[in-house]
Order: C-alpha cells, then structure tokens, then sequence
C-alpha cells in the first residue's frame, strides 16, 4: 500500500483498529434508526434509507480522518461506497434466500456482511496509524 511507512507502531495500529471497531459499532447499530434498517433492505424505496445510514458512516469516517490526516477525510466517501454496495448485496441476498435469525443462512449472510465491513476497514486503520503520533 503506497504512502505507508515501513514500520508502523504497534500502539497506533491498535489504537487505529480500535477506532474503526467503535467507529462501525456506533454507525451500523446505535446509530441506525429503524427507520434506515428497514427501509435499506426493501425491493422499492431503499435509496433513501440506505443513503441516510451510508451519510452516517462516511462522516464518522472523515471525522476520524479529519483528527489525524485531514488531506485523507474523501475517505469517507470512499467508506460509504464500499459500505453501500456491501449492505445492497446483502439486502438483495437475504431477500432472495429469505432467511430467519433462527436458520443458519441468516447468520452466515450476517457475518459476510460484518466481515466485509471490517475489512474494508483495514486499510483505512493502517493509513489513520501512520498519521497518528503515538
């Protein structure tokens, strides 16, 4: 990955993960209204909604960015993209497999979603790590 040092502390690498795991909890579950979970994975009308949580974690991406790197806050656009044709995939496919919270599919599609998410977040941890002065 350019523009990353050959070392980076260990200390500003796990301060960086830990920030994209709170960053992610609080935008994909305490700040998501029912309004946004529901209405993102509906056939019709999901644009909205899913706009409005993808707004959420775009910001607290940038404002992440802004703290340590403000050169790198487009990021949050790039987090929402990603994020969004992520959580779009998994509307599409739990509406076609129509899975329950007590069958295993759901759970599976639950974890891809959540794994992806958290991958994606990788990157963006190991640049806010090397702008962060630990």
């Amino acid at each position: 990955m350019s523009g990353l040092p050959q070392e980076l502390s260990t200390l500003a690498v796990a301060v960086a993960v830990a920030a994209f795991l709170a960053k992610h909890f609080l935008a994909d579950f305490l700040l998501q209204t029912d309004w946004m979970a529901a209405g993102k994975d509906r056939a019709e009308g999901w644009l909205l909604p899913l706009s409005a949580h993808l707004a959420v974690h775009g910001a607290m991406t940038a404002a992440l960015f802004l703290a340590v790197a403000p050169s790198l806050a487009w990021l949050g656009l790039v987090d929402m993209a990603v994020h969004g044709l992520i959580d779009r995939m998994k509307s599409v496919a739990s509406r076609r497999a129509g899975p329950a919270p007590r069958q295993t599919a759901f759970w599976w599609l639950f974890g891809a979603d959540q794994t992806l998410h958290h991958l994606t977040h990788l990157p963006f941890a190991l640049l806010f790590a090397a702008h962060l002065a630990v």
